[in-house]
C-alpha cells in the first residue's frame, strides 16, 4: 500500500467505519424490531434466535475465509464484493414474505459482511503503521460501535413505529452505496507480500463446528437432547479435526500459531465473552421492555440509550487508554462494569425498579465500550503485517461467534424457563439464569484482561511473533503445505 498523508489515511478510516457501521447498525435496529417480527410472522422464541444467529453464525464461520482472501486477492476488491451483496441481501430481507426466507435472506446479508469488517480491519491496520496511531484509529472504529448502539434503537424504534419492521433493511442501502463508491475512489489496494492458498477442507470443518453447535443450543429446549445430540457430536468431531487438521498445512485456515501468544489468545476468549454478554443482553432487554413492560419500539429504544451513549463516549477514551498506557486498564473497567451489571439483574432483579434498570444500562454501556479498542489492538499488534487480515479475521470471527452464542445460550435458557406461560408472568424469574451467565461473561473478561496483559503474556506474543515471522521467511512462495 503507498504512503498516503494524513488526511487520506483519516478518509480511509472514515470509509472503513461506514462498514462497521451499517453492520452494526443492522444488529441494533433488528433487536429492537424483534416483538414486532414476533407477531407479524407469528414466531416462537427460537425463531427470533435464528433471525439474529442465522445471521451471525454464517459470519463468524465466513470471516477468516474472507480475511485470507482479501490477504491474497486484494482487499479493495473483496471489500467492495462485500458491500455490494450485503446491500443486496438487506434488500431481500426487507421483502421476505415469511421467516424461513428472512432466515435465508439474513445469510445472504451475512455472506457480504463477512468480507466488511475483518477486511476494512486489515485496511486500516496497513494504513496507519504507526502504532500509537494505530489505537487511536481502533478507538474511533469502536466508537462506531458505539454510535450504531445508540442510533440502533432510536432508528429502529421509529422506522417500526412508523412504518413496519421491513423499513429497518432500508437503511443499509443509502450507506451501503456510498461507502460503495467512495471505496472505488479513495482506497487504494493492498495485499499481503506472498498469497496464502485456500483451506476448503479447513473451511467446511469451521462451518460444520460453528453450524452445527448452534443448532443444539438453540433447539435443545423444543426438541430434546436426543434430537440436538447428533448436532453436538458433529461439532465436537469437527473441534477435533480442526486441531488435528489445521496444524499439518503450511498455510492454514486457522493458524494455531496465533494462540501461543496469551495476549491474542486472551483477546480472542474476551471477545467471545463480551459479545455473548452483548448478544443476550440486548436479547433479554427487547423482549422484556415490549413483552412485559408493553412498550411500543420506538419508546423501548429510548430506554437502551443508558446503556448505548456510555458505550458511545467510552469508546475513543479505551482506544487512547490503549495507545498509551496499553490494554490492562480498559480491560479490567470493562470486565469490572460488565459483571456489575449483571449481578444487579442476576441477584437483584434490576429490571423491576426503573432506577435499577437504569444504573444497569449505564454499567453495561461503560464495559461493553472499554473492551472492544483493547480487543481489536491485541489481537492485530505484534503480528506480522502479511497476516494482518487473518489476524484481524480471528478476532472479528471471535466476536460473531460470542454475539451467536450469547443469543443461543440466553434464549435457549429463557425458552426452558417460560415454557407454555406468558411473558409477563414468567420472564423475571425465567431470566434469572440467563443474567448470572451473563455475569460469568463479565468475570471472563476481567480475570483474562488481568491475567494477559502482564510481563509474562508480553514475552509470549513476542516470541509467537518471531515463529510466525521466521516462518514466513522459511516458507517458499506458492507452498501448498501437507495434508
Amino acid at each position: 500500500m503507498p504512503e498516503l498523508s494524513h488526511r487520506h489515511r483519516l478518509l480511509v478510516l472514515a470509509i472503513c467505519c461506514m462498514s462497521l457501521l451499517i453492520v452494526s447498525l443492522d444488529n441494533t435496529v433488528l433487536n429492537v424490531a424483534l416483538p414486532s417480527m414476533q407477531r407479524d410472522l407469528h414466531t416462537t422464541t427460537s425463531g427470533l434466535q435464528w433471525t439474529i444467529d442465522a445471521y451471525t453464525l454464517v459470519l463468524a464461520s465466513l470471516l477468516m475465509l474472507a480475511g485470507s482472501t482479501a490477504d491474497r486477492i486484494g482487499r479493495k476488491r473483496v471489500f467492495m464484493a462485500g458491500l455490494v451483496i450485503f446491500s443486496i441481501g438487506s434488500l431481500l430481507c426487507s421483502l421476505a414474505p415469511n421467516l424461513s426466507l428472512l432466515v435465508v435472506f439474513r445469510m445472504v446479508q451475512a455472506i457480504g459482511g463477512s468480507m466488511l469488517n475483518p477486511v476494512a480491519m486489515s485496511i486500516i491496520t496497513n494504513t496507519f503503521t504507526d502504532a500509537r496511531e494505530r489505537a487511536r484509529a481502533i478507538g474511533v472504529w469502536g466508537a462506531v460501535v458505539g454510535i450504531s448502539m445508540a442510533a440502533g434503537p432510536l432508528v429502529g424504534g421509529l422506522l417500526v413505529q412508523s412504518v413496519s419492521w421491513r423499513s429497518i433493511f432500508w437503511i443499509n442501502l443509502p450507506v451501503g452505496l456510498a461507502a460503495l463508491l467512495l471505496t472505488l475512489r479513495f482506497v487504494p489496494e493492498s495485499r499481503a507480500p506472498k498469497a496464502r492458498r485456500p483451506d476448503p477442507i479447513g473451511q467446511l470443518l469451521v462451518i460444520a463446528l460453528f453450524g452445527s453447535l448452534t443448532y443444539a443450543i438453540i433447539e435443545a429446549p423444543a426438541s430434546g437432547a436426543t434430537t440436538v445430540a447428533p448436532f453436538a457430536v458433529i461439532a465436537l468431531v469437527a473441534l477435533l479435526g480442526l486441531l488435528r487438521y489445521e496444524p499439518r498445512r503450511a498455510e492454514p485456515l486457522i493458524d494455531l500459531r496465533f494462540f501461543r501468544s496469551a495476549p491474542f489468545s486472551g483477546a480472542t476468549v474476551i471477545a467471545i465473552s463480551a459479545f455473548a454478554a452483548l448478544g443476550g443482553f440486548l436479547f433479554l432487554s427487547t423482549l422484556y421492555l415490549q413483552n412485559v413492560r408493553g412498550l411500543d419500539a420506538l419508546h423501548a429504544g429510548l430506554w437502551m440509550l443508558p446503556m448505548a451513549a456510555p458505550t458511545f463516549l467510552c469508546a475513543p477514551l479505551s482506544g487512547r487508554l490503549v495507545g498509551t498506557r496499553g490494554p490492562r486498564l480498559p480491560l479490567l473497567v470493562a470486565g469490572t462494569a460488565m459483571t456489575a451489571s449483571g449481578v444487579l439483574f442476576a441477584a437483584f432483579d434490576a429490571e423491576t425498579s426503573n432506577t435499577t434498570l437504569l444504573i444497569g444500562y449505564v454499567a453495561f454501556g461503560i464495559g461493553f465500550g472499554f473492551v472492544n479498542a483493547p480487543i481489536t489492538n491485541t489481537a492485530v499488534s505484534g503480528m506480522p503485517r502479511a497476516q494482518a487480515g487473518v489476524a484481524a479475521a480471528v478476532a472479528s470471527t471471535s466476536r460473531q461467534l460470542g454475539q451467536t452464542l450469547g443469543v443461543a445460550v440466553v434464549g435457549a435458557v429463557l425458552a426452558s424457563g417460560i415454557g407454555s406461560s406468558s411473558y409477563r408472568d414468567t420472564f423475571v424469574s425465567a431470566a434469572r439464569p440467563g443474567w448470572w451467565i451473563l455475569t460469568a461473561c463479565g468475570l471472563a473478561v476481567l480475570l483474562l484482561g488481568l491475567l494477559t496483559s502482564g510481563r509474562w503474556a508480553h514475552r509470549t506474543a513476542e516470541r509467537a511473533a518471531e515463529t510466525l515471522q521466521s516462518a514466513e521467511i522459511r516458507q517458499p512462495a506458492g507452498a501448498s503445505g501437507r495434508a
